[in-house]
């Protein structure tokens, strides 16, 4: 029987103010429905928005080593329940099991890191050049931020987000994917029984325009965090601006293998399955671009073929199964719509292709691995996110057509290349235009620990994860103080 859930605002599960529910579906069988989660509106916004902002001066007063111990005790709980979130991951929103375990895992890891930062929170102490006097910057945070997750990584990155904003001593309202809000719900209950304060963390269910975008633009919120397509970021960027409001977006992206003559062919096949097939494409770091040296493409291609063949689609919660659904049946329709778009424009499809509705696979979101070849650059499947297991192999004759390809993009998040030659992999690193960059790994796998972001249409330029570099630059301010014990004026760059 589906759960019904409600939302989180100061510290209680209330229900809508509308009184109305949507479902999230199991999208490999789209007969279970996992949970009714409120259809909210701007009513519950404000509420969640005022109890946030109700218990930020208290959040902000306590020593950030006190935020951090119970943001620990949240971290040990994930880790307590991974087998048990990793399986929701999965039934919620479709990835195989190991990556629905991967997905909590990275929460946890992340959550131990950001915990952590309670006992630094970097920043500058510096030389005064008058005597008497001392000069330093503190970080100090902004106040209420929203906080709005995607369905893909339905743990890890609400987890990014959130453990992130409350340890520099931000409140927060999270508004989660309505395809995967049960995972959004697991995460804040462990947050409340680990001893967050009411109000520091409120969640918000509900569609993005009624939810999301007033979320966003409340008067009362300080900040942005957004994970998502790109028009809607987008869309979000253009009305901050207006706004003088902080916001941080992390969209899509095109990114590509660049696969030399002297690669470990073997290796990139692995790194192009992982890759391109890995949570059945939907991921903003998805290799959905191969660009391969026309020495050994042709090669290349065949053994890529004969690794595609044996991946078995399924449920994902069953052991077998290397690629799980789509999410829904939008997505269905808009990877099929680009299949058909590369067949009309010229690129030749060698497997794949096609919605699979035989046996079990009749009741979920289900589509074969797909591959085109004859791939140009100028062509849509090449330059457009499909956000499906949709993979194109284009040609180049030299490393520095290639980089050209690879950077010829609307987006900038990642790219790879394989390569054995240690000087090419550096001028790799220099020239790939790209938030992140992998040698011999394919595009997929950050870890918490650094910065992760892209560049053009893929991001703001402000990343998640990592430490002072990264995430934590975002959710916190810098106030710079000058402190005179010398008892008389003193003048800076006068009296000197």
């Amino acid at each position: 029987m589906a759960e019904l859930l409600r939302n989180f605002i100061g510290g209680e599960w209330v229900e809508p103010s509308t009184g109305e529910y949507g479902e999230s579906i199991n999208p490999a069988r789209i007969s279970d429905v996992v949970a009714r989660f409120p259809l909210s509106a701007r009513e519950d916004v404000d509420r969640a928005v005022a109890a946030a902002k109700k218990a930020y001066d208290p959040w902000r007063l306590t020593p950030a080593p006190r935020r951090g111990e119970i943001l620990f005790k949240a971290a040990e709980a994930l880790r307590g329940r991974k087998d048990e979130l990793g399986r929701l991951v999965t039934r919620e929103m479709g990835k195989v099991l190991p990556e629905g375990k991967g997905d909590v895992q990275e929460a946890i890891d992340f959550a131990y890191y950001m915990a952590g930062e309670g006992r630094r929170l970097v920043s500058e102490v510096v030389p005064a050049e008058l005597p008497n006097k001392d000069a330093r910057s503190i970080r100090v945070p902004h106040g209420v931020f929203a906080l709005i997750t995607p369905w893909n990584f339905p743990v890890a990155i609400p987890v990014w987000k959130v453990f992130t904003a409350l340890i520099c001593g931000n409140t927060a309202v999270l508004k989660p994917s309505s395809d995967s809000p049960l995972c959004a719900v697991r995460l804040v209950e462990i947050l409340e029984e680990a001893g967050l304060p009411a109000g520091v963390l409120n969640l918000v269910m509900g569609e993005g325009r009624a939810v999301g975008e007033p979320l966003a633009l409340h008067p009362d919120v300080a900040g942005i965090s957004f994970t998502g397509s790109s028009p809607v970021g987008e869309a979000l960027e253009r009305k901050a601006a207006e706004l003088h409001r902080p916001i941080a977006v992390e969209m899509g992206g095109k990114n590509a293998i660049l696969i030399m003559p002297d690669a470990d062919l073997d290796l990139a096949v692995e790194g192009v399955l992982w890759g391109g097939f890995g949570t059945s494409g939907q991921r903003c770091t998805a290799s959905s671009r191969v660009i391969v040296h026309q020495d050994v493409h042709d090669r290349f291609l065949e053994m890529l073929l004969a690794a595609i063949a044996p991946l078995r689609l399924g449920d994902g919660l069953e052991e077998e199964t290397k690629i799980g659904p789509v999410i829904n049946e939008p997505a269905v329709k808009k990877v099929l719509e680009y299949i058909r778009i590369g067949e009309e424009e010229g690129a030749k499809l060698h497997t794949g292709g096609m919605q699979v509705t035989e046996g079990e696979l009749e009741h979920g979101y289900f589509i074969a691995p797909t591959l085109f070849s004859e791939v140009e650059p100028q062509m849509r499947i090449a330059r457009e996110e499909i956000f499906g297991p949709v993979v194109s192999l284009l040609r180049c004759s030299s490393f520095e057509e290639g980089v050209q390809i690879v950077n010829d993009s609307h987006y900038g998040l990642s790219s790879a290349i394989y390569t054995r030659d240690v000087n090419l992999s550096a001028r790799a690193e220099r020239e790939l235009d790209t938030g992140l960059v992998y040698i011999n790994a394919s595009t997929i796998g950050a870890e918490i620990q650094l910065p992760f972001g892209g560049y053009r249409h893929s991001g703001s330029g402000h990343p998640e994860c990592g430490g002072r570099m990264g995430a934590i630059d975002f959710y916190t301010r810098i106030k710079t103080v000058y402190r005179d014990f010398s008892g008389r004026l003193q003048r800076a760059q006068v009296d000197v």
